[in-house]
């Protein structure tokens, strides 16, 4: 497995330089390193910013699984979504509302065919909400299909 974690992590991670606002790193409660993180207030409603991780060295015909921690802390906060370098127009994943403050795990299958996915993007849509923020940690990479909880 690769660790594509922010602290301590050997993964590429790039800002979108098209995008409305920059993800930033936040401190962990535990003070373990830090997390990427946008908090509520950022931009304007319906902004966009965008993280990058780019994967150079996944080997096509094969499955990976990509799990990371996410949080959605505070009312009307936003969408978080994850895109997929080769399916371009539909996210992969999206949540839009945090039951709690409380992290949570998602799990995404990358199967590799004729065209490798060279990069995951996290999205963060700005919601209406002013408190809270939208915060991406642990990002791991596996080799094969994703383990049943």
């Amino acid at each position: 497995s690769v660790d594509c974690s922010f602290s301590r992590g050997v993964c590429d991670w790039k800002q979108d330089a098209d995008d409305d606002f920059d993800w930033n790193p936040a401190d962990r409660d535990k003070g373990d390193g830090y997390y990427m993180a946008v908090p509520a207030f950022v931009g304007h409603k319906n902004d966009m910013g965008r993280l990058k991780l780019l994967l150079t060295d996944l080997k096509p015909k094969s499955s990976y699984c990509l799990v990371f921690s996410y949080r959605l802390a505070g009312e009307k906060v936003g969408k978080l979504r994850v895109f997929l370098a080769n399916k371009k127009t539909a996210p992969v994943w999206e949540e839009n509302k945090g039951k709690d403050e409380k992290w949570r795990t998602g799990k995404i299958e990358i199967f590799q065919g004729a065209e490798t996915t060279n990069s995951v993007t996290f999205e963060s849509e700005r919601g209406k909400g002013k408190t809270g923020e939208i915060g991406v940690d642990n990002v791991i990479l596996i080799s094969g299909l994703c383990p049943e909880d």
